[in-house]
């Protein structure tokens, strides 16, 4: 398995089941990229606008757009693919259409190959990530445009068939430049340059999730770069003291109520019952954390933990998340 840190790696492609924050570790992971001095494009294909939401800029097109420069020389770009401008990319590269590609759109044909034909949909999207991980510069000294390209995937529901553009175009084009164009992209996705890194929370079904969409991901040849937790909450308590607040026994109340009252708190029935039972919730979901922890302990590849942040992404909190990431290995 490849790690994030695997300098061969300058694909990086981060799903997660919905709800589990994909689109802010994916944002995480090319901002320390960029903290190590790179050049990285941050790419999203769910027309979310995600990740500008992340950096609290206007929403991205489908150019290239600069969203940070690093103290070390770094660079962070953005971009948001769209299937309608992919596909008229795409038959002005391979079929010269020119302005016959607008008048393709306005017929309705665009909307159409976009929509009844999902796999070349997924090949489009992919393909123009594809060509910035291949995109060299000018001149005598080619080197790659973008050190990494960071890709924010559909979720763990789809990932599998969204990357398997194999299998889905081989029912639609069996010849020819769409065929070329996904064997060219499954070759990229299956090599040493490529890495999937799963996003979950500590919660059963996220936790099965990541397992599911790890072995599918396999049987496709797909490398696995790494599980990355996110929204890990710390524990409060002792064990001891976990344990007393879950008995609920009236000398708990009391002692409660006391302790209060020790601070001047004049605690009545209700914020007691109240405060145990948000000590009682806060218990439960340490344990869950603690049990699913040790499920993803058991899988073969590298596992990252973030922090919960309270306030979300807003005041550092993204770059709290990057700096956490680069001191686990994650990059």
């Amino acid at each position: 398995m490849n790690s994030p840190s695997d300098p061969r790696v300058r694909l990086h492609v981060v799903t997660g089941k919905g709800g589990a924050g994909k689109t802010t570790v994916a944002a995480a992971l090319a901002l320390a990229l960029t903290a190590r001095g790179q050049r990285v494009l941050l790419v999203e294909v769910e027309g979310r606008q995600g990740i500008s939401q992340a950096f609290d800029v206007a929403p991205l097109g489908t150019s290239e757009r600069l969203l940070v420069t690093d103290p070390s020389g770094g660079e962070l770009l953005g971009l948001a693919v769209d299937a309608k401008s992919a596909l008229l990319e795409y038959l002005q590269k391979f079929y010269k259409l020119g302005r016959a590609g607008t008048v393709l759109e306005k017929v309705g044909a665009v909307d159409f190959a976009t929509t009844i034909a999902p796999g070349v949909r997924d090949v489009l999207l992919i393909g123009k990530v594809y060509e910035a991980v291949g995109r060299r510069t000018k001149g005598a000294k080619k080197r790659p445009v973008y050190d990494a390209v960071v890709l924010d995937a559909p979720p763990t529901g789809r990932i599998a068939r969204f990357l398997a553009v194999n299998s889905e175009v081989s029912e639609v084009a069996r010849v020819g430049p769409v065929r070329n164009q996904a064997d060219s992209i499954t070759r990229l996705l299956q090599s040493p340059s490529t890495a999937v890194h799963v996003v979950t929370l500590l919660e059963e079904m996220p936790v099965q999730e990541t397992r599911d969409a790890i072995a599918e991901l396999g049987d496709l040849s797909l490398r696995v770069g790494s599980v990355i937790v996110n929204g890990r909450r710390p524990s409060l308590l002792t064990e001891d003291q976990a344990a007393t607040i879950t008995e609920e026994t009236s000398g708990v109340r009391d002692s409660l109520a006391a302790a209060l009252g020790a601070v001047d708190i004049k605690a009545g029935p209700a914020m007691v019952t109240g405060l145990l039972q948000e000590g009682t919730d806060h218990v439960l979901r340490t344990r869950l954390q603690a049990e699913q922890s040790e499920v993803l302990a058991d899988l073969p590849v590298p596992v990252h933990t973030l922090p919960h942040l309270p306030e979300g992404v807003e005041s550092g909190g993204l770059r709290l998340l990057a700096d956490t990431l680069d001191e686990q290995g994650g990059v």
